[in-house]
């Protein structure tokens, strides 16, 4: 079956009673190749027969199908003509992990962030009609997805509608994590009660099949059937808002859902259809660890144990100081927004139960909570992504920094983050921490060094921000263990003429320079940022002595970067030095390999060294040129 689907809509020419099997198929070649590249394996597995549905259903490019988050749109992928590139599935040049438009015209929004398709999907909708067009817009949003603020934002938006607009709950009781909050609970009620849909499904097929009158029925029924599910569903929240609700409906049936999405195209102003999955369907190591395989590298298929393994991550570096600190000082607490064992917060949840707090997808309230906890007493810990704090700017700057409370952001996957791509990027933290009064914006060189910062911070008055990088934590350079003193950078070397300074996982490409031109026999300066926020100022006018460059290296952006920082620091001081920045241009990066990224953005050895030799090149009198990278 598979081998027949060679663009949009060839899934419309199957026989129905054979698309059990192109979802077996399917299941089995994502298993295959995703054991190969790595990508999100639990949540495709989950949604195949619902993909199914929604291309019998709608025809596409025509009608707009908006993936919640996107990671769960391989089956999509595949049903609109993208098998064959799964071999280079988020590789440099290859095709991404999430939804991109300048991939298919099937792919009708960019997304990579949770809880944005009702938004995006009711801003089509307006679009469509005052543009008078005819083309159907669906929706499809996960039940994690759905404890973000924005979903219940646009839920209230799109309450009064009174054209067609389907929105898909796809419920598989996770996230990345185990489902938590008050919605959570309401959709475990409605999952034991489908009684309601059962029956109602009966007797609108049977009513269906009547001669002249059976639709007229069916629409009566349709108008009085607010009566009935009031004494059959609990609780009735989308009923009550003016969303016309279905369900729940078995993810897996195909044929049940097909009927269910062709009867919710009919209705004149919004639905939702309540559609129960399992994650990770199919494949037993994916079933019993859904976290582990909701974002996996390459696997064994059959134990699915990695086939990599690496040293400890940053993550876990921290989990192991957040545990000891935690057990001296009774006031630290910790917070996740629905990724526990992704930020290294699991084992400290089993630790002291009582002092962590899972608030769901909800980033922008974990920082106000946050706030909450330190003016009652407690000394937070946030840890999240770099790219998912960006939805918590606002209440950092204004219930956090404005206040300046002492809380704790532990800013993981920051810098380049690899094969997730521009959506997940962590490049640009130091530029929106460093805009914020009060803030303290801190990057370690190895894990040893975030353990001390974790210390630091949190025994600091104020709030601290703490990046570091996705995977295994550096082990070089241990033996640099200068004592940590805000706002004083460390001297790992010292040279002269021109002084390379690194933030964070930069210091490993900087430590490798420097060592290449000590084999040279040039010794140049290496210092170790630690802090980008306060600047070491004292330092910069010591080296300015007897340096003429600094070259700055950061896996941020350019601009509000440090590189940018310390020019301006130069500039306003009147320094007699260059200053070369070494940064991300005003781009966003694309998925491929943390190499590959590096080497495009020149931010790899190769690029710093050939950096450092212009420089000395000019200061020496050599006028030959050298080609460099853009940075852009």
């Amino acid at each position: 079956m598979l081998e027949k689907i060679k663009k949009p809509n060839d899934v419309k020419k199957l026989p129905e009673k054979d698309l059990p099997l192109l979802a077996d198929e399917i299941r089995q070649f994502l298993i295959r190749s995703l054991s190969k590249t790595g990508g999100h394996l639990g949540s495709n597995l989950g949604v195949i027969e619902l993909t199914i549905a929604l291309h019998r259903v709608y025809n596409l490019p025509e009608d707009k199908i908006v993936w919640d988050v996107g990671h769960q749109a391989y089956t999509h992928k595949i049903l609109t003509g993208r098998k064959e590139e799964f071999d280079h599935l988020r590789m440099e040049g290859g095709i991404s992990g999430f939804p991109r438009r300048s991939e298919s015209s099937c792919d009708s929004f960019d997304t990579g962030h949770s809880s944005t398709s009702i938004s995006c999907g009711l801003g089509y909708v307006k679009a469509r009609d005052l543009m008078k067009q005819n083309y159907s817009v669906v929706s499809v949003i996960g039940d994690g997805a759905f404890t973000g603020g924005i979903a219940f934002e646009a839920l209230n938006n799109l309450a009064e509608l009174k054209k067609n607009y389907v929105v898909v709950l796809n419920d598989n009781e996770m996230s990345i994590n185990k489902n938590v909050g008050g919605f959570s609970k309401y959709l475990g009620k409605i999952r034991t009660s489908t009684c309601y849909t059962d029956i109602k499904m009966g007797v609108t097929s049977a009513l269906q099949k009547l001669p002249r009158v059976g639709e007229n029925m069916v629409d009566t029924l349709r108008k009085t059937k607010s009566s009935i599910k009031q004494l059959v569903i609990p609780g009735m929240f989308f009923e009550n808002m003016g969303i016309t609700y279905l369900g729940p409906v078995d993810g897996h049936n195909i044929s049940q859902m097909i009927r269910v999405l062709e009867e919710a195209k009919r209705f004149q102003g919004p639905v939702l259809v309540h559609v129960i999955t399992q994650k990770g369907r199919g494949y037993g190591p994916a079933l019993k660890e859904p976290a582990k395989f909701h974002g996996t590298g390459p696997y064994i298929v059959k134990t699915g144990q990695p086939k990599k393994k690496s040293g400890p991550s940053y993550a876990c570096m921290l989990s192991d100081v957040l545990c000891e600190e935690g057990k001296k000082n009774k006031k630290i607490v910790a917070v996740t927004a629905a990724m526990r064992e992704g930020t290294g917060l699991a084992k400290f949840a089993q630790q002291a139960p009582e002092r962590f707090f899972d608030v769901g997808i909800a980033e922008g309230h974990a920082v106000t909570f946050a706030a909450g906890l330190a003016l009652g007493g407690l000394h937070p810990v946030f840890a999240v992504y770099s790219s998912f704090l960006q939805r918590g700017f606002d209440q950092l700057m204004h219930d956090i920094c404005m206040q300046n409370l002492p809380a704790v952001f532990m800013v993981d996957r920051a810098g380049l983050v690899g094969a997730d791509g521009k959506s997940h990027q962590g490049c640009f933290d130091l530029s929106y921490l460093s805009v914020m009064p009060n803030m303290t914006v801190m990057a370690p060189k190895n894990g040893w060094e975030l353990q001390e910062m974790f210390r630091f911070a949190t025994a600091a008055k104020g709030p601290v921000a703490i990046r570091y990088p996705r995977g295994a934590a550096y082990t070089g350079l241990e033996e640099h263990r200068a004592p940590l003193v805000r706002g004083k950078a460390e001297v790992i070397s010292r040279g002269k003429s021109l002084a390379l300074l690194a933030v964070g996982a930069m210091v490993e490409v900087a430590e490798q320079v420097r060592e290449h031109f000590h084999e040279k026999g040039v010794e140049i300066t290496l210092v170790n940022a630690r802090f980008v926020k306060p600047l070491d100022g004292e330092l910069l006018r010591e080296l300015s002595a007897d340096h003429r460059y600094f070259v700055t290296l950061e896996e941020n952006a350019r601009i509000g970067g440090f590189g940018e920082q310390v020019a301006d620091f130069v500039r306003e001081e009147k320094l007699p030095v260059e200053v070369a920045v070494c940064a991300i241009g005003d781009a966003f990066v694309g998925h491929g390999s943390p190499d590959w990224q590096r080497k495009m953005l020149g931010l790899d050895f190769e690029a710093v060294t050939q950096r450092v030799e212009q420089l000395l090149g000019e200061d020496s009198g050599r006028t030959e040129a050298v080609e460099l990278p853009t940075g852009e």
